[in-house]
């Protein structure tokens, strides 16, 4: 007899309130973004009222800004790169010793370093208050600088100069990267914009528009009230929502993946679903190229100079390899997701499309087209052989979302072409009472992908900075954490069912309580990576809030982890089959707790993020979460897929590829959290504190031995997880594929 149970309709409810709840408020935060950014002055005039710089130079400043990849080698407000400086903290705390130096004179006739403690205290907060003073006029959009502040600008512009000169000091970057003197003084116009934001007072408020970040001391920049006052509220939050969850799963037993797993035959694949598997190889060589691009990143922290005695800088230079490591990661990730989703539609509308095997073939060579063209077109675009298209065909610039806005324009096509293959695969599935809630979570869920990757094209390459983060964490947060997730949560809750391991309302019942836990913290927060970037308190309230519920549903994981692992050991011959795949799955359970439930929480609330954001606890965070969560869900999908594929002769060759890299992934990630990450962050954090951050972010810290044995300690998990982990999982999607090829050859 089917199982068509029926589920609450409180539980589609539920979903409904907490998106429009959620995307209400995600939205409204949005728009205050339009409303709340940082002026941009037509003017910035010294006290005699000459123009040191205008508008037009703030807006083509940041066209240089990303034209020559900036944003991944240094930050702004905290977001970017880790090879150079926080470029605004830096201005902000050399024009504050600047300043410094010009009142102790004035006041004292000496130098400020021989000052007494008393006087330098005082002269301390004079700066402080002459830097706060906000002395824009927005009626007619001029900026009055400082006295001198002429002066120090031109200052700013030759130490720019310097600092693009030589490789060793700039995290790796070409040598003399930017030379054109007018180029550099629309930069350093751009960089003085965001150090003014960052220090002068927001109108009716008694911070910076940046929330007073970055913590600078002498600038008169620390701690805002609010970070400190909305921090603890987060923690009630987190308290409560964990309660309601542990007394939800006291109360209903039927929460989780509970079935009693049922034999099922062996599914009969079509030719389109084995076409996948070339998907999966190429994700496999994407995903070995980018962990040899990120081991070259960390080899530039480690010795910037050179590698091993060659200069790499002119050819390969940072700011190129971190754009590889972040593109080839949401690439390899991605595709594996689409080939996934083209698989398991055709398990679940159980047929396969006419002309299907062709039209995933066609979206083959569409996606091979945008991977090769956009990274090829970044490498020109750095090495700035694109000086007037370097926007559309080069490197974009923004962090993440570096690839040209042609390419973009390919990819959101491609995804809609995807998902139309989706569509015709599962449609069957739509008109059987059984299937049809399946399907059309996964209808909705396939159509979140290309929807919500939409706002890349919301802007360009003058839009306001804190109207760029808005949108940029749209698709950051939003659409890698969060659609991404939900639509493997549907994935698996599908093959699941399919494999007869969970009965068809438990499987539901699943989908709806995760899109609950996820979506009612991550959809408002997404506002977690604003606090910074020229919000206001309103964004840090609520972001803050519900920032801290995004670990509710990992709490929810422990809970059901043993549940889980008892339906996986079952001797049903479906779970034997695919025993790696459940590995993987499990790993991803882990990795969700630590990397974005521990870690993430520790860097999300207000109070620590006005500290750490920009220091290596981020990578921490993004290197166990991206990899440990996304990037486990995509190697399981590959193991998913080449086991169906592929004869059990050939799985018997390469499954020991598989066993070895499962280990050598999760093994190899932990050395790196525990030996470097996560102790480099601490020390960098503390610095921070202790010295303010510009000092934490240049240099000063970053050049000292400890930081640098900190570096170099990666070496032993970055050699596990390349060489034992990323390589043979390349190797065993390679032979798998090639399997097929020779399976078509005619015998003898």
């Amino acid at each position: 007899m089917r199982d068509t149970e029926q589920l609450s309709p409180w539980w589609w409810r539920a979903v409904a309130v907490t998106f429009v709840i959620g995307f209400g408020v995600l939205i409204l935060l949005t728009f205050k973004a339009y409303q709340n950014a940082p002026p941009i002055p037509e003017r910035a005039v010294d006290p005699a009222g000459a123009t040191v710089f205008t508008g037009d130079d703030v807006r083509r400043g940041q066209d240089v800004f990303l034209k020559y990849g900036l944003m991944d080698n240094g930050t702004i407000w905290g977001h970017g790169g880790y090879l150079g400086p926080d470029f605004g903290a830096t201005v902000l705390h050399r024009w504050a010793l600047d300043l410094a130096a010009r009142r102790a004179q004035a006041r004292y006739g000496r130098d400020y370093a021989a000052l007494t403690d008393t006087e330098r205290a005082a002269v301390r907060g004079e700066v402080a208050e002459l830097l706060k003073q906000n002395r824009y006029d927005p009626k007619t959009g001029t900026l009055t600088l400082l006295p001198a502040g002429a002066e120090t600008f031109r200052a700013e512009v030759s130490r720019w100069k310097d600092y693009f000169a030589d490789p060793r000091e700039n995290g790796g970057l070409p040598a003399g990267l930017v030379s054109d003197p007018v180029e550099l003084h629309e930069l350093t116009a751009f960089f003085t914009w965001a150090a003014w934001s960052s220090v002068a007072e927001r109108p009716g408020s008694h911070h910076s528009y940046t929330n007073n970040f970055p913590y600078d001391p002498l600038a008169g920049n620390h701690a805002t009230s609010g970070a400190l006052l909305w921090t603890a509220i987060s923690l009630i939050f987190l308290l409560g929502g964990t309660a309601l969850v542990l007394l939800a799963f006291g109360k209903f037993d039927y929460l989780g993946w509970h079935g009693a797993p049922t034999a099922r035959e062996a599914w009969r694949l079509s030719n389109s679903q084995k076409a996948t598997l070339k998907y999966m190889a190429v994700a496999a060589a994407l995903f070995l190229a980018q962990v040899f691009f990120g081991a070259g990143v960390a080899h530039y922290r480690a010795d910037p100079g050179t590698f091993y005695g060659i200069d790499r800088s002119g050819i390969l230079p940072s700011n190129l390899l971190r754009t590889w490591h972040l593109q080839s990661a949401i690439f390899w990730i991605a595709t594996s997701y689409v080939a996934g989703a083209l698989f398991v539609a055709e398990l679940l509308g159980r047929g396969s499309p006419r002309g299907q095997r062709l039209g995933i073939h066609l979206l083959f060579g569409a996606v091979a087209l945008v991977i090769v063209g956009s990274m090829l077109g970044e490498w020109v675009g750095i090495l700035q052989w694109l000086p007037r298209t370097w926007f559309w065909f080069g490197d974009q610039g923004w962090e993440y979302l570096e690839i040209g806005r042609f390419w973009q324009i390919l990819l959101a096509v491609g995804l809609l072409f995807w998902f139309a293959l989706v569509w015709r695969a599962v449609a069957p599935a739509r008109r059987d009472p059984e299937r049809r809630s399946f399907a059309n979570f996964f209808l909705i869920a396939a159509f979140a992908i290309p929807l919500f990757y939409l706002p890349a094209l919301f802007y360009g390459s003058q839009t306001n900075y804190t109207i760029v983060d808005a949108w940029r964490f749209w698709i950051i947060h939003l659409w890698v954490e969060g659609f991404f997730e939900f639509f493997v949560t549907v994935i698996v809750a599908v093959v699941f069912y399919e494999m007869g391991l969970v009965r068809r309302v438990a499987a539901l019942r699943t989908i709806y309580l995760d899109a609950i836990l996820y979506f009612g913290g991550g959809l408002i927060g997404t506002g977690h990576h604003w606090y910074w970037t020229g919000q206001t308190e309103l964004n840090m309230a609520l972001s803050g809030a519900f920032s801290a519920l995004e670990v509710v549903p990992l709490t929810m994981i422990t809970l059901d982890a043993w549940d889980f692992v008892k339906l996986t050991r079952g001797s049903v011959s479906m779970v034997e089959r695919h025993r790696w795949t459940f590995y993987f799955l499990m790993a991803v359970g882990f990795w969700n707790f630590v990397g974005a439930g521990v870690f993430g929480f520790l860097i999300n609330t207000p109070i620590v993020s006005y500290y750490e954001v920009g220091t290596i606890l981020t990578p921490n965070h993004g290197h166990a979460a991206l990899m440990g969560v996304f990037g486990m869900l995509g190697a399981g999908l590959m193991v998913f897929v080449l086991r169906e594929t592929v004869a059990d002769d050939i799985w018997v060759k390469v499954s020991g590829l598989v066993r070895v890299a499962f280990w050598s992934l999760n093994i190899g990630l932990a050395l790196m959290v525990v030996l470097s990450l996560f102790p480099g962050g601490i020390m960098q954090v503390r610095d921070v504190i202790e010295n303010g951050y510009w000092h934490a972010r240049s240099t000063a810290y970053t050049a000292t031995p400890l930081a640098r044995a900190l570096e170099w300690s990666r070496l032993p998990g970055d050699l596990v997880f390349m060489f034992g982990g990323a390589l043979p999982l390349a190797l065993a999607m390679a032979l798998g594929y090639l399997s097929l090829w020779k399976k078509r050859e005619p015998s003898a």
